[in-house]
């Protein structure tokens, strides 16, 4: 008898750590099984709160998501292999999103004419084998590169143009290709996001203005990795308003009251060199006018000193210091322009 109930002890010490599948709370919380969401309006008991938080907040937790499981279980459910699996219905509650819903990227042409042409994409394998070479390189990317310029070391040469630079044309025909991707790419772009791009192409009667391929020049130039800072300038090129290089170089605007400054200081520079260099006019003839006009007047004074001693020599009268003759006045003819030095009338 000890034996027996030594085991019914046990077992019901068993049972007492765990707990009852049925949980009953004053209010009902609500279940949403198709998000797996259990809300419980209740309020915390604040003594247990206070005995034991963490005890306490697991408790809850662990009532709530016995409802959570109780609820799955009355669901309709089936077999799958080895598993029973439970279909969930729809949701019911309403989760805000921080953001919008994802929008389906738009096609690019070329994606729409393989698309409309039945036309799939192959997979290609990262390395090919070059014969040439006899190893195996990279299909796209820098080492590719560097696989080309290892087996095009040397190139033929046309026999009518022997000095013809083959290795530029290549490269060129390089820069020019990775252009066009790249304005294609800017195009693609531009059409996703609905922004009007001007038409380019042949010229005729429904070929595009001459303003619109203005402005269509100044994008691709600036469409650079330098936006556009060393492409060279073509003959004759002109600026389109409001969408020249200037504008869409980044931080641009900032920098344009320290070259407005420059240019001042530039033009205060340029004022002071011509105020400085400048050469006063001579004019020889009047120069030598004027001269030959004081020695006439130093003769003449020497002459009447001259006749003024033979006079006091004969006891004759003393002569005026000032022997010349009285200008004449304007005769009736009178220059406003000058101004007149004789006395003022009062």
């Amino acid at each position: 008898m000890d034996i027996v109930k030594e085991v019914l002890e046990k077992q019901q010490k068993d049972l007492q750590k765990y707990k009852p599948i049925t949980v009953e709370k004053p209010l009902e919380p609500t279940v949403d099984i198709g998000h797996l969401l259990v809300s419980d309006p209740n309020y915390f008991d604040e003594d247990k709160l206070k005995e034991n938080r963490e005890q306490y907040v697991l408790d809850v937790t662990r009532d709530n998501v016995q409802l959570l499981i109780n609820s799955v279980w009355e669901l309709p459910t089936e077999r799958v292999e080895e598993s029973i699996v439970a279909k969930l219905p729809a949701p019911r509650t309403v989760l805000p999103r921080a953001r919008k819903l994802p929008v389906p990227k738009p096609l690019t042409k070329w994606q729409e004419f393989a698309q409309a042409k039945g036309i799939k994409k192959r997979t290609r394998d990262k390395k090919v084998y070059d014969e040439v070479l006899e190893k195996w390189v990279p299909t796209y990317g820098y080492q590719r590169f560097k696989a080309e310029k290892e087996r095009d070391w040397v190139l033929d040469v046309p026999q009518n143009d022997p000095y013809r630079d083959m290795f530029k044309e290549k490269r060129d025909l390089r820069i020019e290709r990775v252009a066009k991707n790249e304005v294609a790419r800017m195009k693609n772009i531009a059409r996703a996001k609905k922004i009007a791009t001007p038409r380019t192409g042949f010229v005729g009667p429904d070929s595009a203005s001459a303003k619109q391929l203005i402005t269509a020049s100044n994008v691709v130039k600036a469409s650079t990795a330098s936006v556009g800072v060393f492409q060279e300038s073509l003959p004759n090129e002109k600026q389109a308003r409001g969408i020249g290089v200037k504008e869409l170089i980044p931080g641009e605007k900032r920098k344009k009251k320290a070259s407005t400054l420059t240019g001042e200081k530039r033009r205060n520079i340029e004022i002071v060199n011509k105020v400085l260099n400048k050469k006063p006019k001579i004019d020889i003839d009047r120069a030598i006018s004027l001269q030959k006009a004081e020695a006439r007047a130093a003769r003449e004074a020497a002459d009447d000193d001259g006749d003024d001693g033979e006079r006091r020599k004969k006891g004759g009268k003393k002569s005026k210091g000032f022997s010349r003759k009285k200008p004449k006045g304007g005769q009736g003819k009178r220059n406003h322009s000058k101004r007149s030095v004789g006395r003022k009338r009062r």
